[in-house]
């Protein structure tokens, strides 16, 4: 039995034992639990932890664990219909009718049902093929855990940093991306704050925002969020169509172009050379800013070979605003990024993160500077470029074996995916169901379109699942739900 399981099943049996106990009297000591309950002193504690953040138990220092007080009743509920209309978009009250003639009605509401059925943990015994984090497994744990006790150790660490973030961080940064000074980095708490706070800086509510198509659903949520238009640009095998990027610029009056040129999401696609070169030339001609995403720099696989340099690199002119994060190569909760940018919108970025945040946690950004810069950080990627070459290939050979009516997917030599583009006639939706009900958790492609999408697709991760074998079951279980569906 793993220590999850023993600590959930502990603490569903001291809930039992407490009605043994006044509120206020004293428990049985840990000792006593761990002998009693044949568990781990460990165990015994996160079940106290559990128990104390539900309010059943107190605990005080050096005197041990008491039953809690009673909690209050819980009130009855109000009425909050009201908030309908307060969270409303209407920009005027409706007894002004002149005010509404020529106001833009931006949508105040925010969807991030996309993004929270990526995020949400499976249920026990569904194998998940639809996340976007490193299975714990494949994480350099315990790499963080020494990265963690090293920087909290360190002179200062827990002192303010400054807003942009601590100069180390921010010059290990600048290397990475090359091309720019550790000046022009500005640290992030991981790559959707970076990615959000351009977004807010760069484009103002009611305006339309280019995106590739498909995109990552976080962006879009984001950009839909702050009141901004996502306008579909379609991709290709090399990447974004830069005949019909241009032809977007002129057609929507836009100022903001957001890509993923390496190991797109969801596609996968590597913007080829000649086109990165066009990408800037068409942004620059329109007065336009491009957000580089370069999400997957760090998820190259085996046979990856040399990856192309950041756009950034090659942008003297501040076109492009760059955004990058730790968090998708070492743990989902190292949330550590940057965003880079030339000029007078690096102000603008700054004050954007200081209203929203003021600052990165300075501990966490130590840890950050602690992991990249032991030689166990080289280890773990090398480790992680080789493991997602195998798993690559395990889900390629078992797709085939099990869905070999289903086309070929795209192989491409980086990221945690495969983009597949289902038969004609799909019900993907009913499909990504079916496949819960068979319990295996898939991405319905339809969720990475700002528009109606031409055909349906599924995206399966091949990160987060615990094993080869893991993943080969899962594909397995994918067939099941595509015979149930009647496919």
């Amino acid at each position: 039995m793993n220590d999850g399981s023993s600590t959930a099943n502990l603490v569903r049996d001291l809930r039992v034992e407490l009605d043994r106990y006044s509120p206020g009297e004293k428990l049985p000591s840990s000792r006593a639990l761990v002998e009693r309950h044949r568990v781990s002193p460990v165990t015994v504690s996160r079940a106290l932890r559990q128990l104390v953040a539900e309010g059943l138990v107190v605990t005080r220092p050096g005197a041990g664990a008491f039953r809690a007080e009673p909690r209050a009743a819980v009130s009855a509920p109000g009425d909050t219909s009201w908030q309908e209309l307060a969270l409303s978009a209407d920009p005027a009250p409706a007894s002004d009718p002149a005010a509404h003639r020529g106001a833009e009605v931006v949508p105040r509401s925010v969807d991030a049902s996309d993004l929270l059925a990526t995020l949400a943990p499976p249920r026990s015994g569904v194998i998940e093929l639809s996340g976007g984090y490193l299975h714990p497994a494949l994480q350099p744990e315990r790499a963080l855990a020494a990265a963690l006790a090293r920087a909290g150790r360190r002179p200062g660490a827990w002192e303010r940093p400054p807003t942009e973030g601590i100069a180390e961080l921010r010059g290990w940064f600048a290397r990475e991306i090359g091309g720019v000074a550790p000046s022009q980095v500005l640290v992030t708490g991981g790559g959707q704050p970076a990615l959000t706070g351009a977004l807010r800086a760069l484009a103002a509510p009611g305006e339309a925002v280019l995106v590739e198509s498909p995109t990552y659903p976080g962006m879009l949520a984001a950009a839909r969020a702050f009141g901004l238009r996502p306008v579909p640009v379609p991709l290709d095998a090399g990447g974004v169509r830069t005949d019909l990027l241009a032809d977007a610029f002129r057609a929507t009056g836009a100022r903001v172009f957001v890509c993923q040129p390496l190991f797109q999401n969801p596609t996968t696609a590597v913007l080829a050379a000649e086109r990165r070169r066009e990408v800037l030339r068409i942004a620059r001609r329109a007065g336009a800013f491009v957000i580089e995403d370069d999400f997957a720099r760090r998820l190259g696989h085996e046979d990856a070979g040399a990856l192309p340099p950041t756009l950034a690199s090659e942008d003297p002119d501040g076109t492009v605003v760059h955004v990058t994060s730790l968090t998708k190569a070492a743990s989902p909760s190292l949330r550590v990024g940057a965003v880079a940018a030339r000029g007078p919108v690096l102000e603008r970025l700054r004050a954007v993160q200081v209203v929203d945040s003021f600052f990165v946690s300075r501990p966490l950004q130590e840890t950050a500077l602690e992991l990249v810069g032991s030689p166990a950080w080289g280890r773990h990627l090398r480790a992680v470029a080789a493991e997602l070459r195998t798993r690559r290939g395990a889900m390629l050979a078992a797709l085939a074996a099990e869905l070999p009516q289903w086309p070929a997917a795209r192989v491409s030599p980086g990221g945690f995916h495969l983009w597949l583009r289902l038969p004609d006639g799909t019900d993907e939706r009913a499909l990504a169901d079916a496949a819960l009900r068979a319990g295996v958790a898939v991405a319905a492609g339809r969720h990475y379109f700002p528009a109606e999408p031409p055909a349906p697709h599924l995206r399966l991760s091949f990160v987060c699942a615990a094993s080869v074998a893991e993943l080969t079951e899962g594909v397995r279980r994918l067939r099941d739900a595509w015979a149930a569906v009647g496919s």
